[in-house]
């Protein structure tokens, strides 16, 4: 990708004690607070988008983009053509217990029934150019610090400056707004700074992954491994509650990775760069998943899942991604969410400043049913995933479901289905019926 250190239209300039307005501050610019920026601008509001890094830049993630991913860049307008390197995908491969089973994306309404691999490197970067294409104005090495409040009430932030070396310079920054956006990733320092703690009733996840050069660099599926091993309190082989991955990227190198979920005992016990390493020695050897065809280092992120730091929206800060815990307990997917939760979060910040850009208090009404906005879209399916993480938590009950659930294609098909939250709540088949009445009468806590 050719650079983007200038991509910041108009007057804004990364200037020594600088200070800038704006209708709305988005902090953060991955695919939720890229999303945001360019619905927002789409609507007319004056959006600054903040980013401490500079593109491109890597991010932890598997590069895999569901069906429901893939709806959410065509909402957005997003092309993605295999020409200009987006690589399809049929589904997913199931392994496990020695079986493969490959599932193709079910034909749901309202999704397309392909996936996609895009590195974050590439994808963050593609999502930037188009916020900045629809009017928001991006700053680039904006290390945002903590906001800033008139009484309880968020009213802009501050920041450092930091240099192309992505070193401070010295130079500090203001920017104020009557809404600051925080998508700035799991630990979210604006949140924190508010009082909004992570919720020890939600699962949490960690992912490690690395690129491997390797002729596996085209698949027609994302493959999941069922099986990865760990070790108990005392010493013994469990299964882990999480899958291992291997999706092609395409340019001559596979992502290979692993997710695991924190209701296993062996969680914050183990060290998961080595289970990874353990765990591809066991491949064939000519798909050289080998130290030596490592490209760059091992890397780790957590997975804030199931909605672990609410409230979403209160006094002038909206959350959005994973600063709002928006991955899905069931598959450790956050793309789609961050992307779905920035477009029904920029239709009400968009309708909260057309009823009251000169009236504050109609404009916070309106935005105060953000987070209602996000439970009833989410909540129930978030619940259920909960559920679930609790239960794959248990080595035995995670063993007999990889054991007697992957030889089962009708019912490996449902558990995709599911997983990839692709059943239709409107559709009358009887999947998407069990799907709507589940997600109805469960809570959104």
């Amino acid at each position: 990708m050719s650079d983007t250190s200038n991509l910041t239209p108009g007057t804004g300039v990364n200037s020594a004690d600088a200070s800038e307005r704006a209708d709305v501050i988005v902090v953060g610019a991955g695919p939720g607070g890229s999303t945001m920026a360019a619905y927002l601008a789409d609507a007319g509001l004056d959006v600054l988008l903040l980013e401490k890094t500079r593109f491109p830049r890597e991010k932890v993630c598997g590069d895999g983009l569901t069906p429901r991913a893939v709806k959410e860049l065509d909402l957005l307008g997003i092309a993605t053509p295999e020409s200009e390197g987006w690589i399809r995908n049929k589904g997913l491969r199931l392994v496990g217990r020695g079986m493969r089973l490959q599932v193709d994306w079910p034909e749901a309404s309202g999704f397309p029934t392909y996936g996609l691999v895009r590195t974050r490197q590439d994808f963050d970067d593609i999502l930037a150019r188009h916020a900045v294409s629809k009017g928001a104005r991006l700053l680039q090495g904006v290390n945002v610090t903590e906001p800033l409040r008139e009484g309880s009430q968020v009213v802009g932030v501050r920041a450092k400056l930091l240099g192309e070396d992505g070193r401070a310079t010295g130079d500090t920054a203001t920017y104020r707004a009557p809404l600051v956006v925080a998508a700035d990733g799991n630990s979210s320092r604006l949140a924190l700074a508010v009082g909004r703690e992570k919720r020890e009733d939600r699962p949490m996840g960690v992912a490690v992954r690395g690129y491997y050069t390797s002729p596996r660099t085209h698949d027609d599926y994302l493959e999941s491994w069922l099986e990865l091993p760990g070790r108990d309190e005392h010493g013994r082989e469990v299964l882990l509650p999480g899958y291992g991955w291997i999706f092609g990227v395409g340019d001559g190198t596979s992502n290979v990775g692993l997710g695991i979920l924190n209701t296993s005992k062996a969680f914050g016990r183990t060290d998961y760069r080595e289970v990874l390493k353990r765990w591809v020695a066991q491949m064939p050897a000519e798909w050289t998943f080998t130290d030596e065809t490592l490209v760059g280092d091992l890397r780790g992120a957590a997975l804030p899942m199931g909605f672990n730091r609410t409230p979403h929206y209160a006094d002038g800060l909206m959350l959005v991604g994973d600063s709002g815990g928006m991955v899905n307990p069931f598959n450790g997917e956050g793309i789609a969410y961050a992307m779905e939760a920035a477009r029904l979060g920029s239709e009400v910040v968009a309708s909260a400043f057309t009823r009251g850009r000169h009236d504050d208090a109609a404009r916070e009404r309106v935005l105060e049913t953000y987070p209602k906005v996000m439970k009833d879209a989410l909540g129930g399916y978030f619940t259920l995933g909960r559920h679930f993480a609790t239960i794959i938590g248990n080595p035995q009950l995670m063993k007999l479901a990889v054991t007697y659930g992957l030889p089962r294609e009708d019912l490996m098909k449902l558990v995709v289905r599911v997983m990839a939250n692709l059943a239709d709540p409107k559709g009358t088949s009887t999947t998407d019926r069990l799907y709507s009445a589940l997600t109805r009468i469960t809570p959104s806590a």
